[in-house]
């Protein structure tokens, strides 16, 4: 009888302790959703949109290419029914998939439906599956003599691109998010009076940060230095802030003065 009793009371305080498992690691280990490798094979290789007949993605192993030069790759796992970019931390669920089919829905329940091609030339649409970014890869320089007052003045300007990595969120055609990357650009000005130099400066997009949002500045890149003219108060210059590939633009205006002193004016978004 004793035997039976300690069994009796050490089952009730196991069940005891198993109630009270957090609740944190309940959901932990319900999180932990085993991947499809099934799922996976099916989605290699290339795949088309049957509405636009233009390449989505590209999947080789456990990453998706994207045609787009500038749209990064991206890890992947199918999950439970729903491709899930690890990268950017999207899930969409699919709706349909085959050997030569896969239809998903989008961020915004678009349903997209994507055929498989054994077309080779498409492999020409992914020759780079690094992507490229669309920024200067040269030294660019502008210089000009004006003459103001009967005094000479030279004006020069060198856009000098960086490996400073600028990174936007945005989506393709079909409505999945991908992430791609820019370089900023530091762009150089220099004033001269005939041999005499009276001013000389790196400008980056930071300089900016009291007359630009800093969400807007996070995102955006110093993508121009243009020369706007010459006044009494000295020699204009408008620099041109951007996010690529947007329209969303902020300029700002700089004037050194025949002193070499400069002042700087936010013109307009």
């Amino acid at each position: 009888m004793k035997l039976q009793y300690l069994g009796a009371l050490l089952i009730l305080v196991l069940a005891v302790g198993c109630s009270n498992t957090p609740a944190s690691q309940t959901q932990s280990s319900s999180e932990e959703e085993p991947e499809s490798s099934s799922a996976k094979a099916l989605l290699q290789g290339y795949w088309v949109d049957d509405e636009t007949d233009q390449v989505s993605f590209r999947a080789v192993g456990d990453t998706i290419f994207y045609p787009d030069s500038t749209s990064q790759p991206t890890y992947f796992k199918i999950v439970r029914d729903s491709l899930v970019l690890l990268d950017v931390g999207m899930r969409y669920p699919i709706v349909k998939q085959s050997e030569h089919a896969f239809w998903f829905s989008n961020q915004n329940g678009d349903l997209i439906k994507l055929s498989k091609s054994d077309d080779p030339l498409l492999a020409f649409a992914f020759v780079h599956d690094t992507p490229h970014v669309m920024t200067y890869t040269d030294v660019v320089k502008h210089d000009s003599v004006i003459t103001y007052n009967g005094q000479r003045y030279h004006w020069y300007i060198a856009i000098n691109p960086t490996r400073y990595k600028v990174h936007i969120t945005s989506y393709n055609a079909d409505g999945v998010e991908v992430d791609n990357v820019y370089y900023d650009n530091i762009i150089h000005i220099s004033l001269f009076h005939d041999s005499q130099r009276l001013f000389a400066s790196d400008f980056r997009k930071s300089l900016y940060g009291s007359k630009i949002p800093a969400k807007f500045l996070e995102q955006a890149v110093l993508s121009n230095m243009e020369y706007a003219g010459v006044d009494q108060q000295g020699v204009r210059f408008v620099a041109t802030v951007c996010i690529p590939d947007g329209a969303a633009c902020y300029k700002v205006q700089h004037v050194i003065s025949f002193k070499g002193e400069l002042s700087t004016t936010l013109l307009e978004f």
